[in-house]
């Protein structure tokens, strides 16, 4: 995305002011050890939201306690304005919203679109039947959509590593969610595969879902959003457009390197 493309986005961004999520002082411990240190931030509609931070900063563990994996140990979570904290995974992804996982967790012995289809039935659906018709015509079109259209009777173990990645997506967004925190979609993707997926990420926000990204491709991130958060030991410690984050010493310190000054 351009540096004027993105000065536009984010414009149009700020002049809808509508948050869809609020994390409020969210506190998660385990044991001795604060993982998440009174964190706050909004993030609004159809925003693409970077989360950045080193290894160990407390990125994966806010979108569990965000997402209901966790239970936070303190704080509050509120979703279109409902408080939705510690509500089960399950829930969330009813109220709207889902996650892609750094771990790739398909069905093994069922194809790209079967692992696609299973995702999009309904709980109160689960049977053979809520497998074809309309269901399956669904799958196809979200496989289409995610670039997956060519490989969509393949085995997952056939994809390559950003098949894999698209295939995660595509089971995500089989939930239709209006938010999706995505963790680590650009790990071991060429610069090509990455500007691929940051189109479709683009193309997401366009039909209307807002995402948050967490990645350590710094420069495929910050050419990907609207705005940044970044956290350390848990803190946040800035945030603010690409460009800010870029310049921001603190963060230069804490994450980026000398390098990038």
């Amino acid at each position: 995305m351009s540096t004027d493309s993105q000065a536009t986005t984010v414009a149009d961004v700020s002049a809808d002011a509508e948050t869809i999520l609020e994390v409020d002082g969210l506190v998660k411990r385990f044991g001795g050890l604060t993982a998440v240190d009174n964190l706050s931030f909004e993030v609004e509609k159809q925003e693409i939201l970077g989360f950045i931070g080193p290894n160990g900063a407390g990125k994966s563990t806010t979108f569990n306690c965000i997402f209901g994996t966790y239970d936070p140990t303190g704080g509050t979570v509120r979703l279109r304005g409902e408080d939705v904290t510690g509500k089960p995974a399950y829930e969330m992804v009813r109220k709207g919203m889902a996650r892609t996982f750094q771990t790739f967790r398909p069905l093994p012995d069922r194809n790209v679109l079967e692992n696609v289809e299973l995702a999009n039935v309904d709980d109160d659906l689960f049977t053979l039947s809520g497998l074809f018709g309309r269901k399956s015509s669904e799958a196809a079109a979200i496989c289409e959509r995610v670039g997956l259209g060519d490989d969509m009777y393949k085995m997952p173990d056939e994809l390559p590593h950003a098949g894999m990645i698209r295939l995660e997506i595509a089971r995500a967004i089989a939930t239709d969610p209006e938010i999706l925190l995505v963790d680590e979609p650009f790990a071991g993707l060429s610069g090509k595969e990455v500007a691929g997926l940051s189109e479709l990420f683009e193309n997401l926000r366009q039909e209307g879902t807002t995402l948050i990204v967490v990645d350590h491709n710094m420069r495929g991130l910050l050419n990907l959003i609207d705005r940044a958060i970044v956290i350390n030991f848990g803190e946040r410690i800035a945030d603010g457009t690409p460009e800010e984050i870029r310049n921001d010493p603190t963060v230069q310190e804490a994450y980026l390197g000398r390098s990038e000054r």
